[in-house]
């Protein structure tokens, strides 16, 4: 794990630019919001999230947080069917703001195109030097 300024990112992740982290776990992604994502955020007070057996689209809303400040669309970072939803950031949505990589995950997807699509993504390195130009 890096940080930039006081944003942390943490290695073996790939990151969207629409601010989502995915973990490869045996051919299943994992995913969630960036620390950067809940930080400007601020304090997350409610978690829209779809069914277990759905299916997501890469690029396209699958859901949505709402804080203190605004209600932004959750962009989702791969395409496939969703096999787990973590009910408890539905029903503790500050889950997102105090631990966004492990505890505050969102989807587990079985992903439909994922070499594809994991090569739109950026990795940790590119992440790092993303992050910093977003501080400029």
């Amino acid at each position: 794990m890096v940080k930039v300024d006081s944003y942390e990112i943490v290695e073996g992740l790939h990151y969207s630019k629409e601010f989502f982290w995915v973990r490869i776990e045996n051919g299943k992604a994992r995913m969630g919001v960036t620390d950067y994502a809940q930080k400007q955020l601020r304090e997350i007070v409610f978690a829209e999230l779809p069914s277990t057996g759905g299916t997501i689209t890469q690029n396209e809303p699958f859901g949505s947080v709402e804080s203190v400040k605004a209600v932004s669309d959750l962009i989702a970072p791969l395409s496939g069917t969703i096999e787990q939803v973590n009910e408890e950031v539905t029903s503790k949505p500050e889950l997102l703001n105090e631990d966004p990589y492990d505890k505050g995950w969102l989807l587990v997807v079985a992903p439909s195109n994922l070499d594809a699509e994991l090569k739109t993504l950026m990795d940790f390195n590119a992440s790092v030097e993303w992050h910093k130009s977003l501080l400029k």
